[in-house]
This record gives structure tokens, sequence and C-alpha cells, in this order.
């Protein structure tokens, strides 16, 4: 660690690692208190597609978490710049509470494929609308591709094995809005902190925590990866308590 520059930030997942579904980690509110009591920034992020970035908000605040908006960084922000920046029509495949994130984007005539986490439409008929779309030379837009996210029920697929079968089907390739790697570096960004200088602690050990680690930020997680991130936790209120005691 004598090498490391000194830690000036600390970015934080959302779902998985500070709450599961309507639920708080045991712990979290206060330790989160505790980790912006010290001399670090803190910035939240998040690729869940299930919600908008209101929602997500009022949610965290029904479960006493003390942050503000623009601390928050989505994924579907992302996507909806990468819509407007190419101009296609989008056949959104989302759930329906992340829809007013999308609020003045054309989607009637769909000339593209949008895939996040929408368990509701992950079925048959409208995944063989999108193949069709796909096959007549429609982009593949794929909001992220984690394997699996976090319920209150256990684990459960994400849009990525979605985005693999239509990938597949129609031998084409879809291009994802916020690799791991370059979402961390936007969360960074204003903050005036290098990569090096800050930790990221999430609960993916493999797309999120593999891609703080390629940016060479320090990764805790809860499981093991190899490379083996930094260090595992049972929980964010461990990790904070390490941050706390041996980082700063």
């Amino acid at each position: 660690m004598a090498t490391r520059h000194a830690l000036e930030a600390v970015l934080v997942d959302l779902s998985g690692t500070l709450h599961i579904e309507d639920a708080a980690v045991p712990g979290a509110q206060e330790a989160l208190k505790r980790l912006r009591g010290a001399s670090v920034i803190v910035r939240f992020v998040t690729n869940t597609t299930k919600e908008s970035k209101q929602d997500l908000l009022q949610r965290l605040r029904k479960l006493e978490f003390d942050i503000s908006e623009n601390e928050i960084f989505t994924s579907l922000t992302a996507a909806r710049s990468l819509l407007k920046q190419k101009q296609v029509r989008p056949m959104l495949l989302v759930d329906d509470r992340a829809l007013p994130d999308f609020k003045g984007i054309q989607t009637s005539d769909p000339n593209a494929v949008v895939i996040g986490l929408a368990p509701e439409h992950f079925h048959y008929q409208i995944l063989n609308q999108a193949f069709w779309l796909l096959l007549d030379g429609a982009p593949l837009i794929a909001i992220h591709k984690a394997r699996y996210y976090k319920r209150k029920d256990g684990l459960a697929l994400g849009p990525g094995p979605f985005v693999t079968a239509l990938e597949y089907a129609t031998d084409t390739k879809a291009t994802v809005v916020e690799k791991p790697e370059t979402f961390f570096l936007e969360a960074l960004r204003g903050t005036g902190c290098e990569p090096e200088e800050a930790v990221m602690i999430r609960d993916d050990c493999r797309d999120d925590v593999g891609g703080a680690q390629d940016v060479g930020m320090l990764a805790s997680d809860e499981e093991k990866i190899n490379p083996p991130p930094y260090l595992t936790y049972e929980s964010f209120p461990h990790a904070v308590d390490h941050i706390l005691q041996h980082l700063l």
C-alpha cells in the first residue's frame, strides 16, 4: 500500500451494496454517515435499469440514506445521451418505471433495440419482435450486460443473458452503453480525482469490480475474482470500517 496514492474518493454501488430492493443492507445508513465524516469525496454509481433516477432517489430517501441527486451516476442517463447522439427511434426493453428517463425520445416505428432489465417484457413475443428488427439491420444497444442482480429472494437473471441470446440469434454485436471501466471514469469526472486515488465498493465480482480494477482503482467486494480485488468483505459497513482504519 505504500506505493499507492492517498485516498481521495470512494465510489459506492447502490443496489446490492447499500440496499436490496426496498430493504437497506443492515448498518448501511450509519456506515455511510461515518464515511461522509471522513476527508473523502463520496459518489454513487448504479447500472440499474429497473427505475428512473427520481424513483431511485425517493427509494433511497425512504430508507433514510443521505444522498443528493447530483451524487448519483446512472446507466439510464448515459443510454439516453447515446440515443440522442445516434438519432435513433428505440424499441425500449426496459422496466416501465424507467421510462421517465427517456421522456422526449421518439419510439414510434422503431429502428433500434435497447435492452435494460425488463423482467415483465422478457417473453417470447417481445423478444421475437426485437429479433425481427435486428434482422432488418437495427442496431442492438445494451444499457449494460450484467449477468445477474440481487433480489430479496436471491440472485436473478440480469439483462446480459437476453442481450447475448439476441446477439447469437442475429449474428450481431451489441453496443454496450456503460462498460464498467468507462462508467467509473465518468463517475469520477468533476471530482478532481484520478482512478489511483479512488476505491470502489460494489457487489458484482466480475463486471463491476473487474471494471474498477481495469482503470486502476482499488476494489472491495463480497466475493472472489481472478485476479482478486483489493479486499473482500461481508457487507458495506465492513468495507467502510477498513477504509476508515487503514486507507485514510
